[in-house]
């Protein structure tokens, strides 16, 4: 049966359109590459002091260039996608299936090759098994020539940014490693989403003329973006929850990097202002393209569960807060994002929660003067 997406050829497709790194000497992209490890082993440290979350023992972060990013992202996706590439596989002509997995699999390599020269770090969650057959639990990945990109164009001290990066994304290990049924939770929503997929040819074909109309709004300036163009109703509850999940991760991540950055990065402020300001730029076709992709969605997603985050712990301290981790029970809404009270009142009981004024005697939490992270 012929794969649904070719694989190589998304690959190959974007490795070939990835722009180079910055021009860096052989020592130069030694001691980045040795930084990077042993501040992703420290930013550890920091992180679950502050969270109180126990998670498992740290591993030494994988640094990759900008093709090694590829590679790794392609390896989850073929994770990601199993279910619905089964399912269309075995539903579709073989001719069809053919034709359509080389233009899916150009289409894979061009987005991954746009993305791949942006995204400074990220914890992946979903591997290939290893050997034995047993999933990892997730690997913190930095993309070196991107950090070292964004600290020189930013003109900021190099080290106190790879830490500030680091932050974000070893709370993210703390969160999936110190919250087992986390990622198995994302894992069986995002199964669900495409599972319930409708795949007739009439649906397809609507499908498209969805996808058609989300890139022409874009292009006059409108929200729209491919994700909410194919989804189906019964999809778009599973990715209410999936969004709300992914908001409370980035958000907390978000928080606890500005929290704890200020003891351990001296020119955080500085970093901050000139990565937010460096951010909001781009020329209209990347912002274009970043709407369509979603990623200007994952932009608020900082933002909103930073200030979720935030609200609760100014209220219930760091303990209270990681109340939210108990089961997909304790979870917030899409909604109880937008409004913390509802989350505190239905998981918290508002009414024994602690005096506002209480909140620095919680695991000195310190509150972040803005929302904004390096992803």
């Amino acid at each position: 049966m012929p794969a649904v997406i070719d694989w190589d050829l998304a690959v190959a497709t974007g490795v070939r359109l990835v722009r180079p790194g910055p021009q860096v000497s052989r020592d130069e992209a030694k001691n980045a590459v040795t930084e990077l490890r042993r501040l992703s082993r420290e930013a550890e440290g920091h992180v679950k002091e502050f969270t109180g979350i126990d998670s498992a023992p740290p591993e030494e972060a994988t640094i990759v260039d900008r093709p090694g990013w590829i590679r790794a992202n392609v390896d989850g996706f073929k994770v990601v996608l199993e279910p619905l590439t089964d399912k269309v596989g075995s539903s579709m002509p073989g001719i069809v299936s053919a034709v359509g997995s080389r233009i899916t699999g150009v289409e894979v390599g061009a987005v991954l090759a746009f993305l791949a020269s942006r995204v400074l770090g990220q914890y992946e969650l979903f591997l290939p098994p290893d050997p034995d057959g047993n999933a990892p639990t997730g690997r913190l990945t930095l993309v070196a020539p991107n950090i070292v990109h964004a600290e020189r164009e930013l003109a900021v001290d190099p080290r106190d940014f790879r830490l500030w990066v680091c932050l974000h994304e070893e709370t993210h290990r703390v969160q999936f490693t110190g919250v087992p049924w986390l990622r198995e939770y994302l894992q069986s929503q995002m199964t669900e989403f495409l599972t319930i997929s409708d795949l007739d040819l009439s649906t397809l074909l609507h499908r498209m003329r969805d996808v058609t109309d989300a890139v022409a709004d874009a292009f006059k300036g409108g929200d729209s973006n491919i994700i909410e163009a194919i989804q189906t109703p019964e999809q778009k509850a599973i990715l209410d929850r999936v969004t709300a999940v992914m908001t409370l991760v980035e958000g907390h991540g978000d928080y606890v990097m500005d929290a704890v950055g200020p003891s351990v990065v001296p020119s955080v402020a500085d970093i901050r202002a000139k990565f937010q300001h460096r951010r909001a730029g781009g020329s209209r076709i990347d912002q274009i393209i970043r709407r369509l992709l979603g990623i200007e969605l994952k932009m608020k997603q900082y933002a909103e569960g930073s200030t979720f985050v935030k609200a609760v712990i100014d209220e219930a301290g760091m303990t209270g807060f990681n109340r939210v981790w108990t089961s997909p029970n304790t979870l917030p809404t899409r909604q109880e994002i937008s409004d913390p009270h509802l989350w505190m009142h239905r998981v918290l009981n508002s009414n024994a929660l602690p005096p506002h004024n209480t909140q620095n005697g919680q695991n000195g939490v310190t509150p972040p003067t803005n929302n904004d992270n390096p992803e």
